[in-house]
């Protein structure tokens, strides 16, 4: 717990982050593994006050304290007044954005289990403080629809106006107008209007909402989570001409009439040589001035899913113009172009898709003792190998979540970077090619990443070159 300056990217919960000047910062919930208040105490570390970290180069991240010395005393007052005294013993998702010659940190203090809580906001000279308090921006309780927690701020680079999304399973996400001069309500006591919900609030987890605005594409991507955070936390995405309303999944259904939506892009998943990751959900997405974008969540390390990890992937748009992200962490590896021949092998495939298994909740989360995951909650990689000759065969999760033997073609756009797999029966095409490192088995490689005609992702990482393949095939026999 004392090493705090070496965690780097460990005990990272509910991240945002964007490029200041020469770092990328990054904040997040102060929620760490093997939490022991007592401990903290008697070693002088700080929990509950929002945890800061900086980057150069998005991989390596250097701690660099909290920020703010307490939780304010107006949040905490708000909270255990209307939760019978309990909550407010941390700080949730900060998010951080710019304003003229300052920085301004939204955060939020709640009950755990209750909608009532308190959306704040700080301000600051510089990305690392010091933090003045500014005031409240929203607070809920018992008596309203929404739940004021998981703030995200854009600006509508049209108009210039301020909007915040924010909610949870209480009765789903909504969306309010700040001042700019201020960063508060537009109009005081305003909570704004419903932007997205679930039918189910008692199982059906919806929360995390993050708005980003895509200049070329014209559109606005709100990013959401579903399900409990320990084991079956997966991010979903839908569109929208405008910032503040008429999101629409990728069927054209608008993500307030209750369905569950797609695309997915994460969930939980397990390549070869590894135990997985759980909760892999709650983002953070952001570019870096160059027309690159990332997206950062927590991953939590399988079977028991206690340990918190960042993990930032690569985001890449589809000629359809959805969002998709890497199936590795991001390590900084360089950019290259490919040819067909590069992507002859074999393969790991992994379709990411909603879990089979479906679990009784509580306030949107899991019941103590079941943060493990059931084998139907995980998605496993098959293998899959692309011949020269252009056929390809192996196996393949079908959309019931059986493996399938499956044989047929690809092929390869060298100058849009796309592949397409056909099975006859399926045919999952423009899936975007690109280099990455390969996190289980400590090498560069080649990754693909896409969407099935279903609105789920589907990611590739190439294991073994034809001549591996072939070596590993005479040993055999």
């Amino acid at each position: 717990m004392e090493d705090y300056r070496q965690w780097g990217t460990y005990n990272v919960h509910d991240p945002s982050c964007r490029k200041l000047g020469d770092y990328y910062y990054m904040y997040s919930t102060d929620a760490i593994f093997g939490e022991n208040r007592k401990e903290a105490k008697e070693k002088g570390v700080p929990l509950g006050y929002v945890q800061m970290r900086r980057s150069k180069d998005l991989v390596h991240w250097e701690f660099v304290g909290w920020a703010f010395p307490r939780i304010p005393e107006e949040a905490v007052r708000w909270v255990q007044e209307h939760a019978d005294g309990q909550g407010a013993t941390n700080i949730w998702a900060p998010y951080i954005i710019p304003y003229k010659n300052k920085y301004r940190l939204y955060y939020c203090v709640s009950a755990f289990g209750r909608k009532t809580s308190y959306i704040g906001l700080a301000e600051a000279d510089s990305p690392e403080g010091p933090w003045t308090q500014l005031g409240c921006v929203a607070k809920t309780d018992e008596s309203t629809a929404m739940n004021a927690i998981d703030p995200s701020v854009i600006v509508d680079p049209v108009d210039g106006k301020w909007w915040m999304h924010y909610g949870s399973f209480f009765g789903g996400l909504y969306c309010m107008e700040l001042n700019p001069e201020t960063g508060l309500a537009l109009h005081e006591g305003d909570l704004g209007h419903l932007v997205a919900r679930r039918a189910n609030y008692q199982k059906d987890n919806l929360e995390a909402p993050e708005i980003i605005y895509n200049p070329e594409l014209k559109q606005y991507f709100l990013f959401t989570s579903y399900d409990p955070l320990m084991t079956t936390y997966n991010i979903r995405v839908s569109r929208s001409a405008s910032v503040e309303d008429g999101f629409t999944d990728y069927f054209g259904k608008e993500v307030k009439d209750t369905t569950n939506n797609v695309p997915i892009l994460t969930a939980p998943y397990r390549f070869e040589n590894h135990p997985g990751w759980a909760g892999t959900a709650h983002c953070g997405v952001f570019s870096d001035g160059e027309g690159n974008y990332y997206l950062a969540h927590q991953g939590r390390l399988s079977p028991q899913n206690q340990l918190m990890v960042l993990h930032l992937r690569q985001l890449f748009f589809t000629p359809e113009g959805w969002p998709v992200v890497s199936p590795e962490r991001y390590a900084g590896t360089a950019p290259r172009n490919f040819k067909a021949a590069d992507l002859a092998g074999v393969w790991e495939v992994i379709r990411v898709q909603e879990p089979r298994y479906e679990r009784q909740l509580e306030a949107g989360q899991i019941l103590w003792g079941e943060g493990e995951l059931k084998q139907e909650e995980c998605n496993f990689s098959t293998r899959m190998a692309l011949a020269t000759d252009g056929t390809c065969s192996g196996e393949l999760v079908d959309i019931s979540g059986k493996r399938m033997g499956v044989n047929g073609n690809w092929s390869f756009l060298k100058d849009k970077r796309l592949l397409t797999l056909d099975f006859g029966t399926e045919k999952i095409d423009n899936l975007i090619i690109f280099a990455g490192h390969d996190w289980e088995n400590e090498t560069e490689t080649v990754l693909f990443t896409g969407l099935d005609s279903r609105g789920r992702s589907v990611w590739g990482k190439r294991i073994m070159s034809p001549k591996v393949s072939a070596q590993s095939s005479t040993k055999g026999k």
